[in-house]
């Protein structure tokens, strides 16, 4: 199994995050390959300084190429379903490659979210990006766990 992680984020090493991100992925890598990859540049942030339906676009531009008729492509989504764990460890269950992703502060077109065979919410709240990121992956391997019935999850 392939797992991508494409996030509007401007990347670098965190003291805080970087090794939960490391930690989450390293775990992952025991069921599935996954990459990581933080996305940010002059054009998304220039559109942020202009509008909120610019960022938007700059984002859906920015990340179209990782919408793949080869992978589950699953958006995450404010507005879109809440799953709990087991409902989130079918959307990983027999498939080969899924790629997540994870829109800049202002969310993500919804034409954007229309192109992808799913768009999920992790909560109401809002959360910093790189939070998403270590909460992203931790539900990552918890649902890998699930589906190959590791005690992790329970």
């Amino acid at each position: 199994m392939k797992i991508t992680v494409a996030i509007i984020d401007k990347g670098g090493k965190e003291k805080l995050y970087s090794p939960l991100i490391e930690h989450y992925s390293k775990l992952i890598k025991l069921y599935s390959q996954i990459n990581i990859i933080d996305v940010f540049d002059k054009k998304i942030a220039r559109a942020q300084d202009v509008s909120a339906q610019m960022a938007q676009k700059s984002y859906s531009d920015a990340l179209d190429t990782y919408l793949s008729k080869n992978s589950i492509t699953i958006a995450l989504d404010p507005s879109s379903k809440q799953l709990n764990s087991e409902e989130f460890a079918l959307l990983l269950k027999d498939k080969s490659d899924v790629t997540f992703l994870i829109g800049g502060a202002y969310g993500f077109e919804r034409d954007f979210v229309s192109k992808c065979n799913h768009a999920i919410s992790l909560g109401k709240i809002t959360l910093s990006h790189k939070l998403v990121k270590v909460v992203l992956l931790e539900q990552i391997f918890r649902g890998l766990s699930i589906n190959s019935n590791h005690p992790y999850h329970k």
